[in-house]
């Protein structure tokens, strides 16, 4: 930010020619002591004034309480309570009790690096005062002057084309820093000046946008990377945050918060004026997704030829995410971005369950993104045509509800078989079908439930049944015949015989 008059600081009102102050020693003194800024001058003759101080000040004295000729270390306990609350300097006035600077004050300054310097007897420590205050209003003045011309600027910017990106670029003129804003998905979507973070910084920011994005609380925040200090601000309401605005820079005046928070309404209001057309958008493309699961693709494929593209080209594999209502806006702002990156490669939209996603068959590359991003878990059904639509969404939800990975293929739980997908509704019934047995064996000491598993197990076979069991084939049919009459069904029906070795499956799925 540039300040269009000097800062108030030691050096400026040593440099005032009218007030002939004189700098006593400037040797091992570090020249940036004489920048630090000066909040006020004041005027003390207390042996300790600090409790009435406060820090970033100047003070001047007459030397009244070094009456009688103190030894050195009083003066350099005197200084050092100075530095200590944060005095910034130390002005004498000669001429007024003792001609010249003191010795043992000039050696106790210079160990502790304290500024010292001489206000001779014609110059009123009220003048020196009031110069500094000066100085202080006419700063003040200038940063709301260059406040208000900034927000004019902003405001000018913001009536452009492309309203964002302009703002963006006249926040980063007005602050003299980079400014970057990232979109609901966490990309750099504009900056300025263009590539002014290197490779490494900007995908540490990425990152921290990310995590921020991520939290969906709305809030400021400050970081530093390597040798950068950034502020973050994000744009959007609470649990629906639109974006972030970066910017390059640590702790603003309050004249820069002022700029940046009106710029931060001005983005916040665009972007949620865009948000209409984005539900439209979406609502289109949730469209287009129900035409296709009628297994028809014609009216989805001239729709999005004109809007997005052509659909990606058959064979294709469809994916079907977990994503929250709350977080499918920042999904769907990241789709966007590849479905113009990748025109005719990507396509998407709101399913019933989740978000549909169709990609050409073995080009998963976009969903490992999304699922790394945002930690969800994404179903991909078999490779297929558009004619097999509705399948394949059936396949990806399945896989997306019983996969373990964040990107599960429907052919890896497909090999697990359908009774690995029976819930524990399939197991209450299997336990009701089966308890007369189990009650029989528990009051009797029978071996009915095992006798009856063997049997099924080995394909309705006595014999192996009876080896299996290590009993006579006799005593395998004897039980077979006691679990007629237990369960009341007759096991020369396959459907019985199919039903109690599904039950039994159930509850014993090894």
């Amino acid at each position: 930010m540039n300040a269009p008059v000097d800062t108030p600081t030691l050096r400026a009102l040593l440099t005032r020619g009218d007030l002939r102050l004189s700098l006593a020693d400037d040797e091992g003194l570090d020249p940036a002591a004489l920048d630090r800024a000066v909040r006020w001058v004041h005027s003390s003759d207390l042996a300790d004034p600090t409790p009435f101080l406060s820090e970033g000040l100047v003070l001047l004295t007459t030397g009244t309480q070094f009456e009688g000729e103190p030894d050195a270390a009083a003066y350099r306990a005197y200084v050092h309570r100075l530095a200590a609350r944060g005095v910034v300097g130390l002005g004498f006035g000669t001429e007024v009790v003792r001609a010249g600077l003191p010795p043992a004050l000039a050696a106790a300054c210079r160990e502790k690096r304290m500024p010292l310097f001489e206000v001779p007897y014609r110059t009123p420590f009220i003048a020196v005062a009031r110069a500094n205050a000066e100085a202080i209003a006419a700063q003040t003045y200038a940063r709301r002057s260059w406040a208000l011309a900034a927000q004019r600027a902003i405001a000018l910017a913001a009536l452009r084309p492309d309203g964002l990106g302009a703002t963006v670029a006249e926040l980063a003129r007005q602050l003299d820093t980079w400014v970057g804003m990232f979109d609901a998905a966490g990309e750099l979507s504009r900056e300025h000046p263009l590539d002014g973070l290197d490779a490494e910084t900007a995908e540490a920011l990425r990152r921290e946008v990310t995590g921020v994005l991520n939290r969906g609380a709305r809030a400021g925040s400050s970081l530093r990377l390597g040798d950068t200090p950034f502020s973050l601000q994000t744009l959007g309401r609470g649990g629906h945050l639109r974006g972030v605005i970066a910017i390059a820079a640590g702790d603003l005046d309050q004249e820069g918060r002022g700029v940046v928070t009106a710029v931060i309404a001005m983005a916040g209001l665009a972007l949620e004026q865009q948000q209409g057309l984005s539900r439209a958008r979406g609502a289109l493309r949730a469209g287009l997704v129900q035409t296709l699961l009628s297994d028809d693709p014609a009216l989805a494929r001239r729709i999005a030829r004109e809007l997005w593209g052509p659909l990606p080209a058959a064979p294709i594999e469809v994916a079907v995410t977990d994503a929250a209502a709350s977080r499918t806006d920042a999904v769907a702002e990241l789709l966007e971005l590849r479905v113009d990156e990748r025109r005719g490669s990507l396509f998407f939209g709101r399913g019933d369950d989740g978000l549909v996603v169709v990609v050409p068959a073995g080009e998963r590359a976009a969903l490992d993104e999304v699922a790394e991003r945002f930690g969800l878990r994404i179903g991909v059904s078999e490779p297929t045509g558009y004619d097999g639509f509705a399948v394949a969404v059936g396949q990806a939800t399945v896989a997306r509800d019983r996969g373990a990975g964040p990107v599960t293929p429907f052919a890896e739980v497909a090999r697990s078989g359908v009774l690995s997908a029976l819930g524990e509704e399939a197991r209450a019934l299997a336990r009701a079908e089966l308890a007369p047995l189990m009650a029989h064996d528990a009051d009797e000491g029978t071996r009915l439930v095992e006798t009856l598993q063997a049997w099924l197990d080995q394909d309705c076979s006595h014999e192996a049944s009876a080896r299996a069991l290590g009993v006579h084939r006799h005593t395998v049919r004897t039980r077979l015949a006691l679990v007629e009459r237990v369960l009341g069904r007759d096991l020369s029906s396959f459907a019985t015989r199919a039903e109690l070795w599904a039950a039994l499956r159930a509850l014993d799925p090894a």
